[in-house]
């Protein structure tokens, strides 16, 4: 691989993006790449397109090579959207070196139509209510797309599954439109198999925003989580992060208050291999 170019102020310590979600629960989901880059160590870099709209091998960074001549192994790459901490440059990171792997990954933001970002109907091991998708053909956001290879999925998959599947987005369904070049024909998601959860109304909590007001509107809720894991969102993290049997008994609680929700994907999800390679799946320009 051709080393990218040195950059100033481009550390994620620089750009405010150094905190770790599993490491500090209470700032889940992080702060999400702010714009189409390349993570590579603890630097983010910025990609810019080409000079006609292509797919993402052609986008540089600034001052710098072609994507794909940066990544040889580009369109092998699988791409997935992030629908809560791993939009997270910090996030991935961590979870890339716990296995010891490379940390050069494309992030980049997209215009997603169709889905709603909720909340899991569980705990992670980190303490946390991580967010997960469920279909609202109303919903149209940003979200961040990873490229991932081989050995990075993996390592990925381990820290969703089993709470999460992988299940494959089609991008005439859901738009997957960068803010320039082509759009993506496809990506997949991690989508929750435990639920998500609802609030008083029926309706999915939304996710993926302030994690102390949603732990907080949970205990308020509940008189069994506040025995369990109150009486705040710093007693809640604690307790549930020293304790599986703890997280376990609050997903039963979550059922036993009638808040969780099972959304139906138009599509069957999948946790095999092998995934869909970004070149395999993009072949032309969309017009």
């Amino acid at each position: 691989m051709i080393e990218p170019p040195e950059l100033p102020g481009r550390t994620l310590t620089d750009l405010g993006l150094a905190t770790v979600p599993f490491e500090h629960p209470l700032t889940y989901p992080g702060r999400p790449a702010p714009g189409p880059s390349l993570l590579h160590g603890r630097r983010l870099l910025p990609l810019e397109p080409g000079p006609a709209p292509g797919p993402l091998g052609s986008w540089q960074i600034e001052g710098g090579p072609r994507l794909d001549q940066l990544l040889a192994d580009l369109e092998s790459r699988t791409p997935v959207l992030a629908v809560g901490s791993n939009a997270s440059p910090a996030q991935i990171a961590y979870k890339l070196a716990e296995d010891a792997l490379p940390d050069t990954v494309p992030m980049i933001p997209v215009t997603v139509r169709g889905i709603g970002v909720g909340c899991s109907a569980h705990i992670g091991r980190a303490g946390y209510v991580a967010a997960a998708p469920y279909p609202d053909p109303e919903d149209t956001r940003t979200l961040v797309v990873t490229w991932l290879d081989e050995t990075q999925l993996a390592a990925v998959d381990a820290t969703e599954l089993p709470n999460y599947r992988r299940h494959w987005l089609d991008g005439a369904a859901f738009g997957l439109v960068p803010p320039q070049g082509q759009a993506l024909p496809g990506a997949y998601v991690y989508t929750g198999a435990r639920g998500v959860l609802t609030g008083d109304d029926g309706r999915p909590r939304p996710g993926g925003g302030d994690q102390s007001a949603l732990l907080a509107a949970l205990l308020a809720g509940s008189a069994r989580l506040r025995a369990l894991l109150g009486p705040d969102p710093e007693s809640w993290v604690r307790r549930a992060r020293a304790d599986r049997a703890v997280r376990e008994e609050a997903a039963r609680v979550f059922a036993a208050e009638s808040w969780v929700f099972s959304p139906t994907w138009p599509e069957p999800s999948t946790r095999g291999y092998p995934p869909k390679p970004y070149g395999g799946v993009c072949t032309a320009p969309t017009t």
